[in-house]
């Protein structure tokens, strides 16, 4: 009989069902039947994955008239936020993604898998491109305006021009086809890797900030109007990098 360790090792490299497991369904030891249904149930979880891969492609592909059409996905990271640049990014991604797997919307997917799966998709991507846009464009333009305007440099921008661009809920104003989509990230592969490039690059800039203003902690909040986030604004008063026409900060610049 296998040790508890030894079901372990093996299970963990089983990437399918095998033979050997048939006899582990009858162990009577609580443990071997934990470590089994844990594995089932990692299985079931990877199928899903598999399952709505498949199903973010097909809907990509749906918006194609030929097989050689490019689709762009776009997205946005830090429309919310009271600091710190708004980052959109594109992205064309190759035909096989299947190391793709289990990309979902970046707020799902905790920050270690976003860093993970930002170096994967640039590596499966025909063409990406990263904007990053500055918090006096921000202020200049309003949030809504200074978004379109990232997005669509961040398509103009790409090496390779795309046959359909998607974009997650805005329309920009570019010379190809373009669809917005209500919830991309959930539905469109492309996006969903824009997605994440987005929001990685974003964390990225912001934990700098955070090395040049350890006292606002922007490396936790991300620049979002947290509780602890306020607090430090009261107390130490707004950066250069923080959005002057987005409250609390408006109201304390005029006091």
């Amino acid at each position: 009989m296998l040790s508890l360790k030894e079901i372990k090792e093996k299970l963990e490299i089983a990437a399918a069902w095998e033979p050997w497991m048939r006899e582990l369904e009858s162990d009577s030891r609580i443990g071997a039947n934990k470590l089994l249904q844990t594995w089932k149930n990692k299985q079931n979880h990877l199928e899903i994955e598999k399952l709505e891969h498949k199903e973010k492609i097909l809907f990509d592909g749906s918006y194609c008239k030929s097989e050689n059409d490019l689709v762009a996905g776009v997205d946005e990271a830090g429309r919310g936020p009271l600091a710190g640049p708004v980052v959109t990014a594109a992205v064309i991604l190759r035909k096989n993604t299947e190391e793709l797997i289990g990309l979902n919307d970046s707020k799902q997917i905790s920050k270690k898998k976003r860093s993970e799966l930002a170096n994967k998709i640039k590596n499966n991507a025909i063409s990406y491109f990263i904007h990053f846009q500055s918090v006096e464009k921000i202020d200049q333009l309003n949030i809504y305006e200074a978004t379109k305007q990232s997005m669509t440099e961040s398509v103009l921008c790409l090496q390779k021009q795309p046959s359909v661009v998607l974009v997650d809920a805005m329309e920009l104003p570019i010379d190809i086809e373009t669809h917005s989509i209500i919830k991309g990230d959930a539905k469109s592969l492309a996006i969903a890797a824009a997605s994440i490039l987005a929001k990685t690059a974003r964390d990225e800039y912001m934990d700098q900030l955070h090395d040049e203003y350890p006292q606002y902690l922007f490396n936790k909040h991300a620049g979002y109007g947290t509780k602890q986030h306020i607090e430090m604004l009261h107390k130490y008063g707004p950066t250069i990098h923080h959005r002057k026409t987005f409250e609390p900060i408006k109201s304390l610049l005029i006091k």
